[in-house]
């Protein structure tokens, strides 16, 4: 059957059913977004007369659902625009209208006999042959379709999606025993392909992969926490960017969850797994039943085990909760031996093993808490997975682990651990002995420039399944044809170049940009295009302040206006080289990082990118084509009778306020992207489609572009039209001194300088003015000391 999803019902409007039915409008999906017609009217619905087969009234519930998920934050929409793609209605007056579509997601509430009922609802209405699958998180799924239809069952799976569905990446795929192969395998590749999911196909055991895991890393945590007589804060510290988790770490994450999420899918898994060997582990400690029963369930009750509270001076403070005692406190500063001796160790894999030799509590805590996790995930096979990599990517994708457990086993030495874990109590499982006296020392390996991963029953290695799809640049150490201390050049095959960096928050210092000019070099000599990106967690987060700092302190301006122009021509390389060129930003994308998107021939973003220029934020303005490539953009897009101040103004705006798009679709409203770019809604998939149109761009015969010398200005006559407005903020108290130099600036830099009369200019010009503003500010006492800020957090610099 040739499956093709236009249009989804979404069933059950809460947290998640809202924000399923948004990330399929952000994929370009109609959705219809049902929940239950109330039974009573309210007091105010009283008050206007109405009453309960009012259609206002019967869509009360979906509609207040919906409109507290586009509230929250982070937003589960790519742009506001794609809210009209969702229509909302009751089940009474609109489950009909599921028999136009072509998949049907449960997500009431956890209860089987309620779901046994909404299922036998729309089984009356249902297209035959279209998707129906339940989000549940912990209801076993072959008890769903209990008298359900035999085209219903082969139709039929679990698609659990994690929260905020739009963020986190996994969708777990859990089939019974009648689902159609073919269903399960269209919703691998869909999730996978549309979705952007990682796609996990679990079997139908208690909490699946992801939260049985996840949920007992969490517990063994409390454990040991308890054990070394740590706090919170010292916990937090130690399990959170350090050990590659979330900056929430644990506590935090528990916090933005909801501790009573995180208790029930504990005491769930407690009564459901009576032969696991770490059973009494999902018992939940009597200071988190307290919590429960007084409702300190974290953000959504206002506090949790932190607390946001008012100083006397009206200043926010985040006070930590005490376990022992169950009383908030100011934070305590986390300190450790331990992880002083890894700052310095950037890399994880290279860090985590001197983490698990630390002799203080934070050693200890590391080897208590990762040992006996090493020996539970060795234990859930076959259980849970039949294959090791199944419990890697679920909790990597759906708790935001850098490395899974086994990969973090294999980063710590599998072989040499193997007695220390047996010395902390725990026991690995017999196959993962078997493992190591067969002469394989790791469950991954690299082979070819493919990862492969230890099959059990084979005792072999074997090709992830569906990996091939992906370009994974560390594994293609034996393509590197160039590197320095910050970056590396890497043959992708078929004639296609990467370029990718590795500098602290992706900056874009001198050797970057060595890289990126050898790149083209090479690019322009012997291959056929250039995919600029890399896979860290943000593209670039801009340039190298600390340096910018150090030249402006010492007066050096002329080595700052070779900085900006070493930059700017190595923007200018980006788009008139003589092969195609690709650049892939993803995360956060910023100041440098978004001019050189601009410049690309096709920017292959990520769906999660936010990307902007920021530059006034720090006293400066964009001097690497960003503003230039603004108002070339704008002229290109005059037609007449447009109102072309307008168009400047609007471009303006976007620069002096600094805006930052928290998307890819709202990067392309704000003008940061072209119709022309494309959207790796997969962000693994992105530089396999970036290398993809470097590919199509030259078989169609790429030409390089030529120079623009024909951008349109206004000259003085929009300069006074800025120049009132600006003084007119000023005036109001809008803007400071400071801000409004810079927004003269950017104003001068748009309208093209003191030019008598509206004309044509070229690329350099506005270069020119560009970076003649940009170090015209560097002397300036308030950007000096906005950039101090930024580099010392705050705080001032010593003497």
């Amino acid at each position: 059957m040739n499956r093709s999803i236009r249009k989804v019902a979404v069933l059950g409007s809460g947290v998640m059913g809202s924000a399923i039915a948004c990330h399929f409008a952000n994929i370009g999906c109609q959705v219809i977004l049902l929940d239950i017609a109330p039974s009573e009217l309210t007091d105010e619905e009283k008050e206007k007369g109405l009453t309960l087969d009012n259609k206002i009234v019967k869509n009360r519930i979906v509609q207040s659902s919906f409109d507290r998920a586009l509230k929250s934050n982070p937003a589960p929409l790519y742009s506001k625009r794609f809210i009209s793609r969702i229509t909302l209605g009751n089940f009474t007056d609109d489950l009909a209208k599921i028999k136009d579509c072509d998949w049907t997601i449960e997500v009431v509430v956890e209860n089987l006999d309620i779901k046994r009922k909404v299922y036998e609802e729309v089984e009356k209405h249902r297209k035959p042959g279209t998707l129906i699958t339940s989000n549940t998180s912990g209801i076993p799924i072959h008890l769903m379709t209990e008298g359900r239809s035999e085209d219903f069952k082969k139709n039929f799976c679990g698609t659990h999606f994690f929260n905020p569905p739009r963020y986190l990446r996994l969708l777990e795929i859990i089939p019974t025993p009648f689902t159609d192969p073919a269903t399960t395998s269209f919703l691998m590749n869909y999730g996978d392909l549309h979705l952007g999911k990682t796609t996990v196909l679990c079997k139908d055991t208690p909490a699946f992969i992801a939260n049985r895991i996840g949920v007992y890393s969490i517990m063994k945590v409390l454990d040991s926490m308890r054990k070394l007589g740590l706090n919170i804060d010292e916990v937090d510290r130690l399990t959170g960017p350090v050990l590659g988790r979330p900056k929430s770490a644990t506590f935090r994450t528990t916090d933005l969850v909801g501790l009573d999420t995180m208790i029930k899918v504990a005491t769930n898994l407690h009564k459901a797994l009576p032969n696991d060997e770490e059973r009494d582990r999902f018992v939940v400690p009597e200071s988190l039943v307290k919590m429960e029963q007084q409702k300190w369930l974290g953000d959504k009750t206002g506090q949790g085990f932190y607390k946001k509270t008012k100083t006397a001076k009206g200043e926010t403070e985040i006070l930590t909760l005490d376990l022992n005692t169950l009383e908030y406190g100011p934070k305590a500063k986390a300190k450790f031996a331990t992880l002083e001796s890894t700052k310095s160790i950037d890399n994880l894999k290279q860090r985590l093993p001197v983490l698990l030799t630390g002799s203080d509590k934070a050693g200890e805590f590391y080897r208590d808490s990762l040992y006996a996790i090493f020996s539970y995930v060795s234990n859930r096979i076959p259980e849970i997975a039949d294959e090791l990599y199944k419990i890697d990517d679920a909790v990597c994708a759906g708790f935001g682990w850098e490395l899974g457990p086994f990969e973090t086993w294999d980063a710590v030495g599998v072989e040499k651990s193997m007695k220390a874990i047996e010395a902390s109590g725990k026991k690995a499982n017999d196959w993962v002995y078997e493992m190591i006296s067969s002469g394989k020392k790791s469950f991954y390996t690299i082979e070819n420039g493919q990862r492969k991963y230890y099959d059990i029953p084979s005792k072999s290695y074997k090709l992830i399944p569906g990996k091939e799809e992906f370009i994974i640049l560390e594994n293609l150490a034996e393509n590197v044809v160039w590197q320095n201390a910050e970056s590396k050049i890497i043959n992708l095959g078929d004639g296609v170049l990467n370029f990718g960096w590795h500098s602290k928050s992706y900056t874009l210092g001198s050797a970057v940009i060595e890289g990126l000019n050898k790149a083209i070099d090479l690019a322009e000599k012997d291959y056929t295009g250039l995919v600029i990106g890399h896979q860290g967690a943000d593209f670039s987060l801009g340039a190298n302040l600390g340096l910018v700092f150090m030249y402006a302190i010492e007066q050096e301006y002329d080595e700052i206006d070779f900085m900006v122009r070493q930059f700017q021509n190595t923007v200018m390389r980006i788009r008139y080289s003589s092969v195609p060129v690709m650049v892939c930003p993803q995360g956060r994308t910023l100041g440098g990082g978004c001019e050189m998107t601009m410049h690309a021939d096709i920017a292959q973003a990520a769906a999660e990118t936010y990307i902007g220029l920021v530059e006034v934020g720090v006293g400066l303005i964009p001097a690497g084509g960003g503003t230039k490539e603004f108002v070339k953009r704008v002229s290109e897009s005059f037609e007449e009778g447009d109102v072309e101040l307008n168009a400047v103004q609007n471009a303006f705006m976007t620069i002096a306020t600094a805006k930052v798009a928290t998307s890819a679709e709202e990067a392309r409203e704000l003008g940061i992207l072209r119709k022309t770019d494309r959207v790796s809604v997969n962000k693994d998939r992105q530089i396999k489609d970036a290398k993809t149109a470097v590919i199509e761009l030259a078989e169609s015969g790429y030409t390089m572009p030529v120079q623009s010398r024909n951008i349109k200005v206004q000259g003085r006559a929009g300069l006074a039209l800025f120049t009132a407005g600006v003084y007119g903020m000023r005036m109001g108290n809008y803007i400071s001194d400071h801000d409004q130099k810079i927004a003269l600036k950017i104003a001068n830099v748009m309208c093209g300088g003191d030019l008598t009369a509206p004309q044509e200019v070229s690329e350099q010009y506005l270069l020119d003015l560009e970076r003649e503003a940009f170090v015209s500010l560097t002397g300036e006492k308030k950007t000096l000391e906005r950039i101090q800020s930024i580099l010392t957090g705050g705080k001032p610099l010593r003497n």
